[in-house]
């Protein structure tokens, strides 16, 4: 129950710290920093690999790169959306 909590907190750590570093508001405010922080990480991974430093199953440069790059692609995906309407 303890790693649940803590996978919760460090994705939405990640997350909150990617639309930071991006400058771009993630959508359902922390919830979505908690879903963007554990998708970006499982994509980071599978893209990057497993590398430095590793914090609650979170390797955190593969993570927030795969954090960053999801959050691009959904602000991109909305901001099409919203011009097309």
């Amino acid at each position: 129950m303890i790693s649940f909590i803590w996978y919760l907190i460090i994705g939405g750590i990640l997350g909150w710290l990617a639309g930071v570093i991006l400058g771009k508001d993630i959508p359902g405010g922390v919830i979505g920093n908690i879903i963007a922080g554990i998708i970006g990480s499982w994509i980071g991974s599978a893209v990057l690999g497993n590398w430095g430093w590793r914090i609650s199953d979170f390797y955190v440069f593969p993570a927030l790169i795969g954090a960053i790059v999801l959050i691009f692609i959904v602000s991109f995906i909305l901001k099409s959306m919203r011009k097309a309407t």
